[in-house]
């Protein structure tokens, strides 16, 4: 399975970032291969200074070897092996009617010290982060979102839109980051969903990224916008950060596995502004998206 899925994510990073050149129409991925001392390795792309996307990265990486003293704590074992490989990816455009996109789709396995494995599940999920808020958008994203995981099970899309506003929550801010889509980890065998079931899930989800977030790019890109709703952008982009550097398992994991620093951070914006007690406009549009990311809501 690991072999499986490892292949899968080399032909989907290649399928996005093909994708995302071709949007773009100016800008190209610039790629490193790199190798963890500890064991594997990854292949970051990363897109900069676009006609569409201001910065973007979609990185892949599969590693292993013994895993560190604090994610032993961590998951409650003691001496372990590990194996993880996943796709990460985030598109920051710079058009402020364009949202921000992550997604994320990856694989676990565990083993005890004489390489039996002894634990194996997937995670992952994608998410929007818009700055101005067209509820049409929002309908298209979640709806692909939902079409995906209604193929699996009728219980899917419920249940992991709502863990997906639990996770991406700026608990600090009491916000959401922004306005969700789908989160899910901890995918392992059960009665009714074989490791086989659960690969075919979460490649499905994948299969569905480009199809969710492509239209709305292609719808917003060229709107005309102001340098106040610029700078609203960039305000914003500041709780992304703080999000990401807080809260984010995945960003946390990196670390203290000894992560490749420059592919952990890929996900933070290049242009960010943190103001002393910015508050929205009353009656804004600004305000209404605020609003809404205190109260997530249906959108399908």
């Amino acid at each position: 399975m690991k072999d499986k899925f490892f292949n899968y994510i080399q032909k989907l990073q290649d399928t996005i970032t093909s994708k995302v050149e071709e949007v773009d129409g100016k800008a190209t991925f610039h790629e490193d291969q790199w190798t963890r001392p500890e064991g594997g390795g990854g292949r970051t792309r990363v897109i900069e200074n676009g006609a569409v996307f201001e910065k973007g990265g979609v990185n892949i990486s599969g590693v292993h070897g013994e895993l560190p003293k604090s994610m032993q704590q961590y998951f409650g074992v003691d001496d372990a092996d590990f194996f993880a490989c996943g796709l990460s990816l985030v598109l920051h455009p710079k058009n402020p009617m364009v949202p921000t996109v992550h997604a994320n789709w990856r694989y676990f396995e565990m083993y005890d010290k004489q390489g039996k494995l002894v634990d194996q599940w997937f995670g992952g999920g994608q998410d929007l982060t818009p700055y101005y808020l067209f509820d049409e958008d929002a309908t298209h994203f979640h709806s692909t979102c939902k079409n995906v995981c209604d193929e699996h099970h009728p219980d899917f899309y419920s249940t992991y839109k709502k863990k997906c506003d639990e996770y991406f929550w700026n608990a600090h801010r009491n916000e959401a980051r922004g306005i969700g889509g789908l989160f899910f980890d901890y995918c392992k065998i059960t009665d009714t969903m074989s490791i086989e079931d659960w690969y075919n899930f979460v490649t499905g989800v994948g299969n569905s990224f480009l199809d969710s977030y492509v239209p709305i790019v292609l719808k917003r890109k060229d709107t005309d916008f102001t340098q106040k709703q610029r700078d609203w952008q960039e305000i914003r982009r500041g709780r992304y950060v703080e999000f990401n550097l807080v809260h984010d398992k995945g960003t946390l994991f990196g670390l203290k596995t000894k992560g490749r620093i420059e592919s952990i951070l890929m996900s933070l914006p290049p242009h960010v502004q943190w103001r002393y007690d910015h508050q929205a406009e009353k009656g804004s549009e600004e305000e209404r998206i605020i609003e809404i990311l205190k109260n997530p809501k249906a959108w399908v």
